[in-house]
């Protein structure tokens, strides 16, 4: 009985060491999963909660906060995959005027598609909708994510007495791997083309850091970057902080 016992715990001790993954797989798993958080045509589930805050906003160099609500969920079409991206802006803007106080409420919700090959090599790319048309190019390799992202969006109905909307909103990318976090550089250039000549382009630079971690069994992505627009309207900010904290939902 003794014997059977003891053989026992020694089957179940070395079944253990087989089936749990190591702390080096379990960082190369994480790093993984890392890179293909940067990728914004991954076929991964997941909920960005992106905070970016404006210092220096018009007249009165104001401070406005956004936080953008963007969930994503790809759906796969045959040889094709639908990624999903939604954006609902919740916005804290400061006395951006002397004299009008601030104010808060929620943007407008943006929707948009972009298709994509479900098997993606080294290189891959997908094309999207939202009342316009967009692209997005994307290469991983080594320890690099590189790519950009392009998407004009033009009003099409609505409230007759709002302004038209002719808006370019494009974004490159650059992230280098490290074993427990990355750099990352992931401005967000604008222009919207309804603007007074010499006032149409927003042109930040800037970049910052990046780590996974886990809130229990949850897998995170967070990050931090710091931009500042070297090129902007006049009464547009100086300087942006970003801070994201995106939960990942492996299939």
């Amino acid at each position: 009985m003794t014997r059977t016992i003891v053989a026992s715990i020694a089957l179940l001790a070395v079944s253990a060491l087989v089936t749990q993954p190591s702390a080096a797989q379990s960082a190369q798993d994480d790093q993984a999963l890392a890179k293909q958080s940067q990728n914004p045509i991954a076929n991964l589930i997941s909920l960005p909660l992106q905070n970016n805050t404006d210092f220096g906003q018009g007249l009165n160099d104001a401070t406005v906060n956004t936080l953008n609500i963007q969930p994503v969920y790809p759906v796969t079409i045959g040889k094709w995959n639908m990624i999903n991206r939604a954006i609902l802006p919740v916005i804290w803007q400061g006395e951006v005027v002397a004299g009008i106080g601030s104010e808060f409420g929620l943007g407008d919700l943006s929707y948009t598609a972009f298709f994509s090959p479900a098997e993606a090599g080294t290189v891959t790319w997908g094309v999207g909708w939202s009342a316009g048309l967009g692209g997005v190019v994307l290469a991983m390799t080594g320890q690099w994510v590189l790519g950009a992202l392009a998407q004009n969006v033009w009003s099409f109905a609505g409230d007759s007495a709002r302004s038209d909307v002719n808006f370019l909103l494009s974004q490159y990318f650059i992230n280098y791997n490290f074993p427990n976090f990355y750099l990352s550089s992931a401005p967000i250039i604008t222009a919207n083309w309804e603007a007074a000549s010499g006032q149409k382009w927003t042109i930040p630079f800037g970049g910052g850091a990046g780590k996974l971690f886990r809130l229990g069994k949850m897998p995170v992505d967070g990050q931090v970057q710091v931009f500042y627009n070297a090129v902007k309207p006049d009464d547009a900010a100086d300087w942006t902080l970003r801070l994201q904290f995106k939960m990942l939902f492996p299939k």
